[in-house]
């Protein structure tokens, strides 16, 4: 069986034309030769009666073909079944650390090996083995194998040493490769200290080293044995500024509800030792009940602490620093480029007026803050634990910030000309209206400021959440005075504007340039709204965002100086209607309730639900298995199929063959069948059920189902 790879990520007739091109696959032969080799070899050339040794599965992929690692991500691990001597006992295999397996695209698609591979396994011989004799290890080798398709492969592998009572050689052509295979395998290192926390969405784990001048890693990654941490999404590494390194991991939603441990093999891609040869670092620690602690600074003279509750100048000094530094982080850079924008064109005015200006600015960043102050005081009040950027947890308003940036973005590229003022991130500060804009360049300011993090403000803001209302309010304002402070000096002594260029054909170039950093604003902000809504609404929000586009398109296009009133008239209706389109579009839903709940599958279960009359419907899938997503969503998410299995009580059982499954496999040969997807109904009063297609479709379901 050849399966065939895709993202499911389109709405459902996307879905189905990919699916009915995947099944023109199924029926093709798979090549007799197989895209992996494999064999068994060893780390030395004889064994000794009663010690260990090692041994390793090699593979040699052909190029662009993968295999998987223990935790595959979307695929399925290798195995090994062995059949050796009597009193022999073998390992489990040692999994070298893994790499991050993506498509043609970049997309992420599980965790793995490429090249050659050496699989490490420790067999134990017994003490009574006779020198001068010879033994031979056997095992039947199972992977899964994908370039972009998919197949099993399978291999009987074997391997005959001799028995020696003198020290073993190495083997001459693979003792050093399988050595160097074990030398490196993930462990952990003295010389890194390193603990986790969590909540419900992510994991935070801090590595530190433990001494000073170490070899600095990059390019790291973190892969869980089991599942925890979602392979597919990007994890967030920050420097900690004493020479270790915090990463975010997003939780899964497959992963152990439970779990008390981060498992796994923290990679760098140079290495944790300074030649490079060290790649895994191994993870096996406890979550705690506090953030992970930054190291102590080697200059204890520089160490900044954390202000207590009771040192409150203190936490509104780090605020006010906090709030400055905000000016400098990247998500507020598109801000602070339309603040220079407006500069340059307040050179030459009325210091009044270019003084009003900036209080205004300071004006819209202090009641935003104010405002975000009281809508936490009241979630707080009212029980709800809400941690700083919370806004950006909305769905809705992450793609509305989203939607804002584009408008903006669109404007200053010239597509149209709406009057910056009236957007409200207006630099016509020499008109009574250009006030206005001042004012919601504050808010704007606030807005994408917010969910920054930034030296000295994480502390203050922990505190402001702790303390009373009151106090709270007090370092709030202290951030905005912080993040307000350049803007007002600037306007307050307008001579510092003299430093900056002149007006001139230069600035409409400048402006255009300064679009770009907010379309890459639109593109960060697409990327959480990724990880906050499915992935068909995800291409929903991207539609919606291209019909803003178009709406503020029809209005430029028909608002072009010296348009007449009826032209004019028509591009606003008509951008209008299609902005209005684009949100209907693009807003974020609720996901919709799924009313099947699925039990596992067992011969025992199928026979007590017919036993008792029931209508049972048997779903055998896999993770692996695109065929199988390809059916969950075009089927199991139609409102009538939910129906129909709702109001007839129809019993659901699922068989999961990610991992191999000796029961799926006998049940799935008793019809002629090797591969999933296998769907069957059985009907009450009938001997044998109604076999499904492999493709499926609602009307498919519903037929046999009424039949």
């Amino acid at each position: 069986m050849m399966l065939s790879r895709f993202t499911l990520s389109r709405p459902n007739a996307f879905l189905g034309l990919c699916a009915l091109a995947l099944a023109a696959f199924l029926p093709a032969q798979v090549r007799a030769a197989s895209h992996v080799q494999a064999s068994l070899v060893a780390a030395s050339a004889s064994i000794q009666p009663g010690k260990p040794f090692t041994v390793a599965l090699r593979f040699v992929h052909d190029p662009h073909w993968h295999t998987y690692w223990t935790n595959p991500g979307t695929g399925l691990a290798t195995s090994l079944t062995w059949t050796l001597p009597p009193g022999f006992t073998a390992s489990d295999i040692q999994w070298p650390a893994p790499h991050v397996l993506t498509d043609h695209t970049g997309t992420v698609i599980g965790n793995g090996y490429e090249g050659e591979l050496f699989l490490p396994v420790t067999i134990t011989p017994p003490a009574d083995l006779k020198p001068g004799t010879s033994v031979t290890l056997a095992a039947a080798a199972e992977w899964l194998m994908c370039e972009e398709v998919c197949m099993p492969g399978a291999a009987k592998v074997s391997l005959t040493l001799p028995v020696s009572a003198d020290t073993p050689a190495p083997d001459a052509e693979w003792g050093a490769k399988v050595s160097a295979t074990v030398a490196a395998l993930p462990r952990m290192d003295a010389a890194w200290k390193v603990s986790a926390t969590r909540d419900a969405k992510t994991i935070a784990l801090a590595v530190t080293p433990t001494g000073a001048g170490r070899h600095v890693p990059a390019e790291l990654h973190f892969f869980a044995d089991d599942n925890l941490v979602a392979y597919e999404l990007p994890q967030i590494i920050k420097a900690d500024g004493h020479g270790g390194f915090v990463l975010t991991l997003p939780i899964s939603p497959d992963g152990p509800a439970d779990a008390k441990k981060l498992l796994g093999v923290l990679t760098a891609e140079n290495g944790w030792l300074a030649d490079g040869s060290f790649r895994g670092l191994r993870v096996e620690v406890p979550f705690g009940s506090a953030a992970p602690a930054a190291p102590p600074a080697s200059n204890p003279a520089t160490q900044v602490t954390p202000p207590g509750p009771t040192s409150l100048i203190g936490t509104l000094a780090l605020a006010f620093i906090g709030g400055l530094i905000l000016n400098l982080m990247p998500c507020v850079f598109p801000v602070l480029g339309i603040k220079i924008l407006g500069f340059v064109n307040q050179s030459g005015q009325d210091k009044k007026k270019v003084v009003a200006h900036g209080l205004v600015f300071a004006l819209g960043v202090l009641l935003s803050f104010w405002a975000l102050a009281s809508v936490l005081a009241v979630l707080r009040a009212g029980g709800d634990k809400i941690g700083w950027g919370f806004q950006l947890q909305s769905p809705a308003f992450v793609f509305s910030l989203a939607a804002l940036m584009l408008v903006f973005a669109l404007n200053m590229s010239g597509l149209f000309e709406f009057g910056l003022s009236a957007t409200g991130v207006g630099s016509n500060l020499q008109s009574k209206s250009g006030l206005a804009g001042s004012f919601f360049t504050g808010v704007l300011a606030t807005v994408v400021a917010t969910p920054c993090s930034a030296p000295f403000l994480a502390p203050a803001l922990g505190a402001a959440l702790a303390l009373s209302v009151g106090e709270s309010f007090l370092i709030f304002t202290a951030i905005a005075v912080g993040l307000a402070l350049p803007y007002l000096l600037l306007s307050i002594f307008p001579q510092a504007v003299k430093v900056l260029p002149r007006p001139g054909a230069w600035m409409e170039t400048f402006k255009q340039f300064m679009a770009f950093p907010l379309y890459a604003t639109v593109g960060y902000l697409v990327w959480v709204l990724a990880g906050q809504t499915s992935e068909s609404g995800l291409l929903m929000a991207l539609f919606g965002l291209v019909l803003v586009a178009m709406g503020v398109w029809f209005y430029g296009r028909w608002n072009a100086p010296g348009a007449s009133a009826g032209r004019a008239r028509f591009g606003l209706v008509a951008g209008v209607a299609v902005l209005a389109l684009g949100g209907w579009t693009g807003w974020p839903q609720a996901p919709a309730a799924n009313d099947i709940t699925w039990e596992k599958w067992s011969p025992e279960t199928v026979a007590q639900l017919r036993a008792d009359g029931r209508i049972v419907y048997v779903d055998f899938t896999a993770r692996w298995c695109a065929t199988c997503q390809a059916n969950k969503k075009l089927v199991f998410h139609d409102q009538e199929v939910l129906g129909y299995f709702r109001d007839h009580q129809i019993a659901t059982l699922r068989g999961d063959w990610t991992n191999q499954d000796p029961q799926i496999t006998a049940e799935l040969a008793k019809y002629q069948r090797s591969a999933v997807p296998f769907n069957v109904i059985w009907l009450p009063g009938k001997a044998n059920p109604v076999i499904l297609p492999e493709l499926l479709t609602p009307g498919t379901v519903l037929d046999a189902l009424r039949k």
